[in-house]
């Protein structure tokens, strides 16, 4: 019974961050805060989704994984390929890059 309800409440959350297709010249910090923040949190500390700040498991993986994780999902993570264009995923990723101090 709990493990089902933790499984209708992360896909809850998971639904729930998908807002919408942001505008196509958002930048990357106003991309990752309407899609990303609700599961990695806003100062990417981690929340449903694993940090992804300073630190993190993230910080040391090449730019081509965070793509493919994107575009493709992972674990509970749903696939953005029909959310964000090719662009809008590499503003993304630039912009946790920054975040990340690198």
């Amino acid at each position: 019974m709990v493990r089902k309800l933790a499984a209708v409440l992360s896909a809850a959350l998971v639904l729930g961050a998908c807002t919408g297709q942001p505008s196509s010249d958002a930048t990357g910090e106003q991309i990752y805060r309407q899609i990303c923040a609700n599961c990695h949190g806003p100062n990417l500390e981690g929340r449903v989704g694993p940090a992804l700040g300073p630190g993190s498991n993230a910080a040391t993986q090449p730019d081509s994984y965070l793509e493919t994780t994107i575009l493709r999902g992972r674990g509970s993570m749903p696939s953005f390929r029909s959310t964000l264009d090719d662009e809008q995923v590499q503003r993304v990723i630039s912009f946790i890059r920054e975040v990340q101090g690198g």
